[in-house]
């Protein structure tokens, strides 16, 4: 039976199998599906008690935890939409995500009550932890999580596949973040489809490495919910260490695992993985950026038991095309394998830069269109308009990657259009980064570009020009940068300069400073003088 709303997968799994492991957290406390049931339902009820609606947001900053797993049903349950926000991003960031959607309540750790916008709808603060001293004269309701998961029963709400599920913030154009709006529609759609390529069972055990605000963990959480799987969560600590991570996998006899190609990298180079038994396994999926074919290869040799499939799409659409990797990769294949096919929930066109389609062989623009494709961005009417094409009946979303048609092959992706890029699984607009780079007090002018670098994927540098001229101190920019930005936005190298180039419209030249950052030569004789430290 297909189902269009999200909770619904918890509810039909509970009444399946009410004993059987739902969700195991990091150091492994875990809970059933009755359990995980009941106390959604509590925490749906205690919004409901305090006027949360049909529609409203809920920002949720929490660390990956049970808690938050508890908190996304019973949100959803509650009829409203949660929010996940990187528990580990600058304050100043998660802020501006939280006054972007105009949150009506928020669960969080003590001690954290500094992401809470100065201004704004919140009325409902949830905090997690068991110590009694609650923080006084805020102006917000303040309550601990773990009483209002305890007791209650929700009022019966009216659900509707079309309703708001969750909003995923990326990177924007502007340097600013922007919401994804998904419905229970767009994200019940492609766990169906999942459920009839991969087969999963109430036997299979999942990873869940990806953070809650990445759209990886769609998969994760639902499609193991869904099945009466369990779902094991990966700190964020552990999923960065790739020889703790491997004792993990067997550890926990994990049966699906699913990241972007750069941790299954690690994993091979530094995992260790014959030492252990990962045996269980029997399906790796990657998305998010390229994998080189030569890792991918060498993976395959360390575990040739499991079925690999490479999954791509935006948060926008999530997984819209696939492909399954060949048993045995070629030794002569140094490229990477293609995209593949759209997969069936989903229809794909590719248009040129005059919007006709575009043949087999040809190289052009991809749209999706389908019932997983995203309602648009949160108060981005502009962009909507931009994002979205009317065609032979159907609304396309425009995803901004060029592809070629390949006869046999499906897809095969060439890169972005704009100066998006995928960093470490991650959507990353580069605009962002000089956003934050210009927040430097001696900051006079600042460029970031992506230099591809030889089947290793690419190199963020960010060149700048600072007040008076001269250097800064790495370690500073470093530290003022892990003030500013998450983790994966920080620039791989600093190049310091006199001035940037222009172009003849009076535009930094990009092209000229990834020419001069690949051709030292050209960078030691250029006029505006070169100074590149590594981070």
């Amino acid at each position: 039976m297909k189902i269009g709303h999200l909770a619904e997968y918890l509810e039909a799994s509970t009444v399946r199998f009410p004993d059987r492991t739902a969700v195991v957290g990091p150091v492994g406390e875990g809970l059933t599906y009755s359990e995980l049931n009941r106390r959604s339902d509590a925490l749906a009820a205690f919004f409901v008690e305090r006027g949360i609606q049909q529609g409203d947001r809920v920002g949720v900053v929490l660390p990956k935890s049970v808690e938050s797993v508890v908190a996304f049903f019973g949100i959803m349950k509650a009829g409203a939409a949660y929010v996940p926000v990187d528990a580990a991003a600058p304050a100043e960031r998660s802020r501006r995500i939280l006054a972007d959607c105009k949150v009506r309540a928020l669960i969080t750790e003590r001690g954290r009550l500094d992401v809470i916008p100065p201004a704004g709808d919140i009325s409902l603060v949830l905090l997690t932890g068991e110590t009694t001293d609650e923080p006084r004269g805020i102006g917000w309701e303040i309550s601990r999580f773990e009483s209002a998961t305890r007791c209650g029963v929700p009022r019966t709400k009216p659900r509707n596949r079309r309703d708001l599920a969750y909003i995923l913030y990326t990177s924007g154009s502007t340097g600013e973040p922007k919401g994804v709006m998904l419905t229970h529609e767009n994200a019940s759609s492609f766990i169906e489809w999942c459920s009839t390529v991969f087969h999963p069972s109430e036997h299979d055990r999942f990873s869940s490495h990806a953070p809650f605000h990445f759209d990886l963990s769609i998969l994760d959480l639902y499609l193991a919910i869904k099945h009466g799987a369990s779902v094991h969560l990966i700190s964020e600590e552990l999923g960065r260490n790739p020889r703790n991570l491997a004792r993990f996998i067997g550890e926990r006899r994990l049966t699906v695992w699913y990241s972007t190609p750069s941790i299954l990298t690690l994993l091979l180079q530094f995992g260790n993985l014959p030492s252990h038994d990962l045996s269980h396994l029997r399906l790796i999926l990657f998305a998010g950026e390229v994998f080189p074919v030569k890792h991918l290869r060498d993976l395959q040799r360390c575990l040739p038991a499991p079925v690999y499939y490479n999954l791509y799409g935006p948060t926008e659409t999530n997984v819209c095309t696939f492909a399954r990797i060949p048993e045995r990769i070629p030794e002569t294949r140094d490229m990477p394998y293609p995209i593949g096919p759209a997969c069936e929930h989903c229809h794909a066109l590719v248009l040129d830069d005059q919007g006709r389609e575009v043949p087999a062989g040809g190289e052009g623009l991809l749209y999706i269109s389908g019932p997983s494709v995203f309602q648009g961005y949160w108060n981005r009417p502009a962009e909507n308009a931009a994002a979205f094409l009317i065609r032979n009946g159907k609304r396309w979303y425009n995803t901004g990657d060029i592809v070629c048609c390949h006869e046999h092959e499906g897809f095969i992706y060439r890169g972005r259009k704009d100066r998006m890029i995928k960093r470490r699984g991650y959507r990353v607009e580069l605009g962002e980064i000089e956003r934050a780079l210009y927040k430097h007090p001696s900051m006079q002018e600042a460029a970031v570009a992506a230099i591809p670098r030889a089947d290793e994927g690419l190199t963020v540098a960010a060149f700048l020009v600072l007040r008076g001229g001269g250097e800064a101190s790495i370690i500073d920019l470093k530290s003022f940068c892990a003030r500013h930005l998450p983790s994966y936005m920080i620039p791989d190298r600093f190049v310091f300069r006199s001035s940037l180039p222009k172009t003849s419209t009076d535009k930094t030249d990009y092209q000229r400073l990834v020419r001069e950052f690949t051709e030292p030569s050209t960078a030691r004789t250029n006029a505006g003088g070169v100074f590149a430290h590594e981070t």
